[in-house]
């Protein structure tokens, strides 16, 4: 089915079941190489297998929602996962209980199917099961330079409420190994 014969009515959004996964594991490919940019690169053997053995354990978890969106005619065609993240909140609250937030880990709309309305199908979707989880807050992670999820998400009401780093352990324990002998 072309993009431009779908209707709304044919769209289905479900819980991902074990036979979608290495279509999913293809979805997070093009994820990744979207944000990455060029040049491409062909996931290796073994890397699909622990994406398949990850996203596998992730439907049977309780606190995690994958779903996908699928079309009679063009079959899988997006793919929204969220989990549930638990931390103290000592800053976020008063009381001794657990905070939750919502983790939106991947969405993906295959590029032919942009701007039709799948892509909010899912999130209502990712939103319901945090709501029924009592979880008050959705946290994202997206490249800055990915223009299109950036204003996505600021229309949608995300804002920019930190910044992100990262190193390898080994170089962090070198550099503070360095630090001991200045």
């Amino acid at each position: 089915m072309a993009a431009e014969s779908y209707k709304r009515q044919d769209l289905i959004i479900r819980k991902a079941g074990e036979d979608d996964l290495p279509a999913l594991v293809d979805f997070q490919v093009k994820l990744a190489l979207h944000v990455a940019g060029p040049p491409a690169q062909k996931l290796k053997k073994k890397e699909r297998k622990r994406l398949l053995e990850i996203l596998s354990a992730a439907l049977l978890d309780k606190d995690k929602l994958l779903v996908v969106a699928e079309l009679p005619d063009a079959g899988l065609v997006g793919m929204a996962y969220l989990y549930i993240w638990r931390s103290q909140g000592i800053w976020e609250q008063a009381g001794d209980h657990v905070f939750k937030s919502g983790i939106i880990d991947d969405i993906w709309v295959e590029p032919d199917f942009r701007k039709l309305g799948i892509f909010s199908a899912m999130l209502k979707q990712l939103i319901a099961f945090a709501e029924q989880r009592d979880v008050p807050e959705l946290i994202l992670e997206y490249a800055i330079s990915n223009k299109e999820a950036d204003a996505t998400w600021k229309r949608l009401g995300f804002e920019v409420t930190g910044v992100r780093a990262a190193a390898f352990t080994s170089l962090v324990k070198a550099k503070l190994n360095a630090g001991r002998t200045a």
